[in-house]
């Protein structure tokens, strides 16, 4: 029984650390969100390049050393390979740009997700337990879509505001559960 106390109380502290570890980096993300938007928005910016780079170096390889594919398979590789490799280069030359592009590219994103929830919500009125509560959501949510896709640079910077608010709060609390964690 001592054995399996003792496999309990690890997977605890495995548990408590995870927690703690990940309440304690979101907490910083989203102080650095918070103190420095832009320069935090860079970096994600840059490691997105970072990640274009060594996907598109990865599909060469793939394309390049990869015997058993096809001709068509293996060019495909190479060509994607080196796009994205391209894409990775522009993104780190131009990297505010980047930054600019990808904070509009996800207001809009954002705005057309809101505007479906929205609609899909309007959509399946007749299923819902509150037909009041379905109604006000979808009019928030097309009117904030809306928002959005009219001014996605300013709705992006909102939503990177919120994004480290919620990050320092549920970093907090992640905190503290590690603390309390009790496996029970």
């Amino acid at each position: 029984m001592s054995t399996e106390s003792s496999a309990e109380k690890s997977a605890i502290n495995g548990i408590r650390t995870a927690l703690g570890v990940g309440g304690v980096l979101a907490v910083i993300v989203g102080i650095l969100i918070l103190a420095w938007p832009g320069k935090t928005a860079a970096v994600v910016a840059a490691i997105i390049a970072i990640y274009a780079i060594a996907a598109g170096l990865v599909y060469a390889g793939l394309g390049i050393f990869t015997r058993n594919r096809g001709g068509w398979s293996r060019i495909g590789h190479i060509a994607l390979g080196v796009l994205f490799v391209i894409a990775g280069v522009v993104a780190f030359a131009n990297l505010q740009q980047t930054t600019a592009w990808l904070a509009v590219f996800l207001g809009i994103l954002v705005g057309i997700m809101w505007i479906v929830e929205g609609i899909v919500s309007l959509s399946t009125l007749g299923d819902a337990r509150s037909k009041v509560w379905s109604i006000i959501f979808a009019i928030i949510s097309i009117i904030a879509g809306l928002v959005l896709l009219f001014s996605p640079l300013w709705g992006a910077a909102v939503l990177w505001w919120l994004l480290g608010i919620a990050l320092v709060v549920l970093g907090i609390i992640n905190i503290v559960r590690a603390f309390t964690f009790r496996g029970e």
